[in-house]
C-alpha cells in the first residue's frame, strides 16, 4: 500500500506539472497585457504615445480602461489615491522622454508616501540607444532615486517576467517601481505563461519575531500611560478594529499619524486626534504625558512629529514600541525600546491575543477616560471659537467648519499642500478608514484634485472632494477637462485668498511684510470651471457652504467651488525649524535686517 500510495502521489505531481506550466506564443504587447489583467488592473493612467500603442490598442478587449489626462504628473497621482483607496497598485504610462519625465514630482510623492505603483516606462528604441535620438532619455537614472526599484527589460521574452518583478517589489516594499522597455520591445513574438499573482509574490508579513512580541506585551501591561499612535500601516492592513481591542483593554488613548486622520475612528472614546502640524492639541497634550507609545504602521517621520502650537509634545523618555513592515524605517527618526517588523495587523493580532490572555482583565482607568474627554472637549471648542472669528470675506477655519459639516460621513477627503488645506488637518474627522488622500510628506502642490479623481475612480459610489489652494489650483484645473469627460463627479473646493499663503506667512513673521513672488491673481475659477463643462459656484459668505454643497452632492457631476477666504488669516510656518531672521551684511540691503526692522 506505501508502495502504490507513493507512485499515486508521484503520477498527481506529473499531471500537476503538466497543467500548470504550459507556454504558449504571443506578442510581448499581448503578455504585457495579460499580465496586468492578471494582477487586477482595470485602469491605467496617461497620455496617448506612440511608443505603446501596439499595447493601448489591446486595453478595451482585455477589459482595461486607458484614462487620458491632461498632464502626466497628474496621472501619478491619480494612481496614488486609487491604489490609497482600493488597495490594488495603480499603473501609470507616457511616451517616453518627456511624457515620462512629467511624472517625475508624482512618482517622487507617490515614493514618500509609501504608494504601491508600476510605471510603465517606454524608451527609446534599442537600434538607436546613446544616438540622443527623438524624445530619448535615460529615464531609469532619473527615476532610481524616486522609486524603490527600476526594472529593466533585456529582451523580449522578459516582457511579463520583469513585470512581475515591477510588481513583486512595488507590493513588498510599499512603493513604486519602474518597469523600463524599450519602445522595440512591444513587438515580436515569444512562447511564455501568464502567472497568477500568488505564484510570483507573497503580501503577508506575519506578526513578526514572537520574543518581541512578548517583551512588547509586558511593556504595554506594565505601562501607566499608555498611548498608541495608529499609521498608514493600519490602514493598509485593514488593522483598525484590533487597535480597537488593544486600546479598550489598555484604556490606552489613540493618535493617529500626521495626515492620516482616518487610522483610527473620530467617535471613539478613546480617540484624540492627529499629531504633527495643525494636527490636535488634544493628541500632543496627550503623547506628552505617555510612558509608553505603542506606534503602530508608522514611520514615525521627523515633519510628522515635529513640535506644533509651540508644544513639544513627542515624549524623549516614553519606550517606544514601534511595528512597521518595512525594516528601514524601524528607530530611523526616534530610539525605540522594541521594534517589530511585521504587518500592522498581524502583529496588532498577536499582541491583543497575548494581552487578553492574562488571568485577569486590566480594569478600565476612568481618570484616564476623563482627561481624554476634557482634553478633546476644550480643543473641539477652541477649533469652534477660531472659526467664529469674522473674516474678510470668509475666515477659512469657518469654511472648513461648514465644509465638514455639510458632508457626509463617508466622504473621502484629499488636501493639498498650503496654509488652508494644512489648517484642514485640525477639522478633518474621519470614522472610516481610506478617507483621507493627502499630499504627506513630498509636499508637492497640485496633488489634491488629480488624487481625488483617481479616489472616485476606485470608489464611484463615495461622495469625493478636494481641498486646494488657489494657487496649487493653478497647477490642477486642467484636469477639470478630464473628469468632465470621463465623468467623474468630484468637488473641487478651492480656497481663493489670492496668495501662496503659506509662503506668505513666512514673510509675514520673517521678513516684514514683503511680499516677493506671494501675490497672485488669477481668473474666474467658476467661470473657467462653466466653460469646460463642470458646475462652478462662488461662495463669498459662509452660509452658502452648506446649500451648495448639498446642491452639488445631489448633481453628482464635476464641480469647482471657489470660496473666497480672508487672505491675512495665516497658520503659523510650516517649517519654523527651518527659518531664521534675517541678516544682512551688505550696506545697500541693511535695511531689510531683522534687527533693523524690529525698532
Amino acid at each position: 500500500m506505501h508502495y502504490e500510495g507513493g507512485m499515486e502521489m508521484v503520477k498527481q505531481q506529473e499531471e500537476v506539472k503538466n497543467v500548470v506550466r504550459k507556454k504558449v506564443r504571443m506578442t510581448p504587447s499581448e503578455a504585457i497585457v495579460e499580465t496586468l489583467v492578471a494582477e487586477g488592473i482595470r485602469e491605467v493612467y496617461g497620455i496617448v504615445g506612440s511608443a505603446f500603442m501596439d499595447m493601448l490598442d489591446l486595453f478595451p478587449t482585455a477589459g482595461i480602461r486607458f484614462l487620458p489626462v491632461r498632464h502626466e504628473q497628474s496621472a501619478a497621482h491619480m494612481a496614488d489615491a486609487y491604489t490609497r483607496v482600493s488597495g490594488t497598485a495603480g499603473v501609470v504610462i507616457g511616451q517616453n522622454g518627456p511624457g515620462i519625465t512629467n511624472m517625475v514630482t508624482s512618482v517622487a510623492a507617490a515614493n514618500q508616501a509609501h504608494t504601491p505603483m508600476v510605471v510603465i516606462s517606454p524608451s527609446a528604441g534599442t537600434p538607436t540607444v546613446g544616438w540622443d535620438g527623438f524624445q530619448e532619455a535615460n529615464q531609469v537614472s532619473i527615476f532610481e532615486d524616486i522609486t524603490k526599484e527600476t526594472v529593466r527589460v533585456t529582451h523580449k521574452s522578459r516582457v511579463a517576467d520583469c513585470l512581475r518583478t515591477a510588481f513583486r517589489i512595488a507590493y513588498a516594499e510599499r512603493g513604486p517601481v519602474l518597469y523600463d522597455i524599450p519602445r522595440d520591445l512591444f513587438y515580436g513574438e515569444l512562447e511564455d505563461e501568464i502567472l497568477e499573482p500568488r505564484q510570483y509574490r507573497v503580501d503577508n508579513r506575519g506578526s513578526g519575531d514572537p520574543a518581541s512580541i512578548q517583551a512588547a506585551v509586558n511593556l504595554l501591561k506594565n505601562a501607566s500611560n499608555p498611548v498608541i499612535l495608529s499609521g498608514r500601516g493600519v490602514v493598509d492592513a485593514e488593522g483598525v478594529d484590533t487597535v480597537k481591542k488593544i486600546a479598550e483593554h489598555l484604556t490606552a488613548p489613540v493618535a493617529v499619524s500626521y495626515m492620516h486622520n482616518d487610522a483610527f475612528p473620530a467617535d471613539h472614546h478613546l480617540a484624540v486626534g492627529p499629531i504633527g502640524y495643525m494636527g490636535s492639541k488634544a493628541a500632543m497634550y496627550t503623547l506628552q504625558k505617555a510612558d509608553v507609545v505603542l506606534a503602530i504602521g508608522t514611520r514615525l517621520s521627523v515633519f510628522g512629529t515635529l513640535p506644533c502650537y509651540d508644544i513639544d509634545y513627542f515624549p524623549k523618555a516614553a519606550k517606544i514600541i514601534q511595528i512597521d513592515i518595512n525594516p528601514r524605517h524601524i528607530a530611523r527618526t526616534h530610539p525605540v525600546e522594541i521594534g517589530i517588523i511585521g504587518d500592522a495587523k498581524a502583529t496588532s493580532d498577536a499582541i491583543y491575543h497575548q494581552l487578553s490572555q492574562k488571568a485577569q482583565d486590566r480594569p478600565k482607568n476612568q481618570h484616564r477616560l476623563d482627561d481624554i474627554s476634557k482634553l478633546k472637549t476644550a480643543w473641539e471648542q477652541e477649533l469652534i471659537d477660531l472659526a467664529m472669528e469674522d473674516g474678510n470675506p470668509i475666515n477659512p477655519r469657518r469654511a472648513l467648519l461648514e465644509l465638514t459639516r455639510a458632508l457626509p460621513e463617508n466622504t473621502i477627503i484629499s488636501t493639498d499642500i498650503g496654509n488652508v488645506s494644512s489648517t484642514a488637518n485640525a477639522y478633518l474627522k474621519f470614522n472610516q478608514t481610506r478617507r483621507h488622500i493627502a499630499a504627506l510628506t513630498f509636499g508637492n502642490t497640485g496633488f489634491a484634485y488629480p488624487a481625488a479623481l483617481g479616489a472616485q475612480l476606485a470608489e464611484p459610489d463615495s461622495p469625493v472632494v478636494a481641498i486646494i489652494g488657489d494657487g496649487a489650483w493653478g497647477m490642477s484645473l486642467h484636469e477639470v477637462s478630464t473628469a468632465v469627460e470621463q465623468n467623474i463627479p468630484v468637488i473641487a473646493c478651492v480656497f481663493n485668498n489670492k496668495s501662496w499663503a503659506a509662503e506668505k506667512k513666512n514673510q509675514v513673521d520673517y521678513y516684514d511684510n514683503r511680499f516677493v513672488g506671494s501675490n497672485i491673481q488669477a481668473p474666474d475659477f467658476a467661470e473657467v470651471a462653466k466653460s469646460m463643462g463642470a458646475l462652478g459656484y462662488t461662495i463669498n459668505n459662509p452660509n452658502e457652504m452648506e446649500p451648495v454643497i448639498k446642491e452639488v452632492l445631489e448633481m453628482r457631476k464635476p464641480a469647482v467651488l471657489n470660496i473666497f477666504v480672508d487672505g491675512t488669516q495665516l497658520a503659523p510656518p510650516f517649517r519654523k525649524d527651518a527659518l531664521k531672521m534675517p541678516t544682512r551684511y551688505l550696506d545697500k540691503y541693511k535695511h531689510l535686517d531683522y534687527e533693523a526692522w524690529r525698532k
